[in-house]
């Protein structure tokens, strides 16, 4: 069966070696070459086990496009393609509270580059803002592995600022200004709740 991106490239399987591999990685607290998105999974499942919170990682939409019938009875997908998720990466609840937000992460030491987010998912969160949900994004500067907290308002008026002729980056003295630092800890990962209770008075 062949899965595509949404950039035409082709999807290709991690061997059982690589997950294994993977999974002995993750549990180490001295490594630090994990991606945002395994520890902010790792935290979710953290909160998850401990009655905390729920939050999950949104599927990516699939569209078939060959299916075959070897027998009546079964079907054989053959070809599909990840399709463009048009919302954000997660999203749960805490304390009755509704909670929405992306995580990104740049290569970039003074700057993050706004392109990396989508007309659509600013959108969302605009939606999402408006209903006062809790909405934010989880920013992380691989280089020094520094991870921010940035409420959805602020990104909000960031990206006005670029359709408005703007810079197309915020810059990290922005972040640091307008974020909130979160340190990388051992259990959970990333305790972005933390950041929530201080925010939203909901200790």
């Amino acid at each position: 069966m062949n899965f595509h991106y949404p950039n035409g490239k082709r999807y290709v399987p991690v061997k059982k070696e690589a997950i294994k591999l993977k999974q002995e990685k993750k549990w180490s607290f001295g490594n630090r070459g994990m991606t945002l998105e395994e520890d902010i999974n790792e935290t979710n499942d953290y909160y998850l086990v401990h009655e905390i919170a729920v939050i999950h990682k949104k599927p990516t939409p699939v569209q078939i496009v060959q299916v075959d019938y070897p027998k009546r009875s079964a079907a054989v997908i053959k070809e599909a393609y990840f399709k463009l998720a048009s919302t954000t990466d997660y999203n749960g609840v805490y304390k009755g509270r509704y909670i929405d937000f992306e995580a990104k992460e740049t290569q970039n030491k003074t700057s993050f580059p706004l392109k990396n987010f989508h007309e659509h998912q600013i959108k969302h969160m605009e939606a999402v803002v408006k209903q006062k949900g809790i909405c934010f994004v989880l920013l992380r500067f691989s280089s020094t592995e520094e991870i921010f907290l940035l409420e959805a308002n602020y990104l909000l008026k960031f990206w006005q600022r670029m359709k408005e002729g703007g810079r197309k980056s915020i810059t990290k003295e922005e972040i640091i200004e307008n974020g909130h630092l979160i340190p990388l800890g051992y259990q959970p990962r990333i305790d972005y709740i933390k950041k929530i209770d201080y925010l939203y008075n909901l200790k």
